[in-house]
């Protein structure tokens, strides 16, 4: 009698019905998601072929906007993004940090939910309503008397500088309204919900041992979060950060409502003028000729660039990092 060999059986698992659903569904809305900001970048690209062949690397370093001249710049426009998002960022940062630290460390249990929901809540709000709201409440009865104190007890460092006389008996209030710095604060407002979540959120992932272990060995609360929470949420919070960044870049009705257009190259972010990429758009799209609306579009395609970098930058890191392996942003 022959000897019988045995085979290992091949196992070829099958996946269940469901799980093929669920799989192709994610492929396509994520390749759908790739596909549209694919296109969207193809098409701004395309339109700005006509207006770098026109006016070439000297598109990026002219700051003065006159169609009418054949004069078209976008340097001054890409100052005043930065600055605008800078202040945006240096006010929302904090507030961000310290309360997702509380939330997630601090509150009660009870609490707990209720200033989640508030927070979210803030990223619900329409973006035209932070820019009315940053210009006829906060401009006019708190923001500008804030400026014309940091220009007096701060006006020596450039940034702060404002051409007036700050100590004039009536000082020429004028000169504080329509600037980056009340701009950069209406913006900060919708920045704050984004840049909290993924803090929140990386902060409560810290893990639970590592926690006890440090209070068991006699930490405090605020050593055990030194010593464990911060430098596993270090990721989140640089990610969260740069996220919040390309947020408050791109920015469009908040803006316009507030700031007074300007075509100057000054990082003085207390005075009156300043412009944006988003705005610029917004206020000249409507009356654009076709040359113009190349030039918009250009300048939008620089906006579009700039974001996705600082969001892949920003993704990046934070998939990278030990509190990124169970985060999505």
């Amino acid at each position: 009698m022959a000897p019988v060999t045995e085979v290992p059986r091949r196992l070829r698992p099958r996946p269940s019905t469901t799980d093929r659903i669920f799989r192709g569904g994610s492929f396509s809305i994520g390749f759908l998601v790739l596909a549209i900001t694919g296109s969207i970048g193809v098409f701004l690209g395309f339109q700005s072929i006509p207006t770098l062949r026109h006016y070439g690397l000297h598109f990026f370093v002219e700051n003065q906007w006159q169609p009418e001249q054949d004069i078209i710049g976008i340097s001054a426009v890409l100052l005043g993004t930065v600055c605008v998002a800078a202040v945006a960022l240096a006010v929302a940062f904090p507030i961000a940090f310290t309360t997702a630290l509380y939330i997630s460390e601090y509150a009660p249990p009870r609490l707990r939910g209720f200033l989640v929901s508030m927070v979210d809540l803030m990223a619900a709000v329409p973006s035209i309503i932070w820019g009315l709201f940053g210009r006829d409440l906060l401009e006019d009865h708190f923001l500008v008397y804030v400026s014309h104190w940091i220009q007096q007890h701060a006006g020596w460092i450039p940034i702060f500088e404002v051409e007036t006389d700050p100590n004039a008996a009536v000082f020429q209030q004028s000169r504080y309204v329509g600037s980056a710095f009340i701009a950069g604060i209406a913006v900060s407002f919708m920045v704050i919900p984004m840049a909290c979540a993924v803090m929140r959120q990386v902060f409560s992932q810290a893990p639970l041992a590592e926690r006890e272990a440090a209070l068991a060995l006699g930490a405090t609360r605020w050593g055990m979060i030194r010593a464990v929470v911060l430098p596993f949420g270090r990721g989140g919070i640089i990610g969260g950060t740069m996220l919040s960044l390309g947020r408050a870049l791109g920015e469009t009705i908040a803006v316009v409502l507030i700031i007074s257009p300007a075509f100057d190259l000054k990082i003085r972010i207390l005075e009156i003028g300043t412009i944006t990429v988003s705005s610029l758009i917004a206020g000249r799209f409507a009356e654009a000729s076709a040359g113009q609306l190349s030039a918009l579009l250009t300048a939008g395609f620089v906006l579009f660039l700039i974001t996705l970098l600082v969001n892949t930058i920003a993704a990046t890191i934070v998939n990278r990092s030990r509190s990124g392996a169970a985060t999505d942003i």
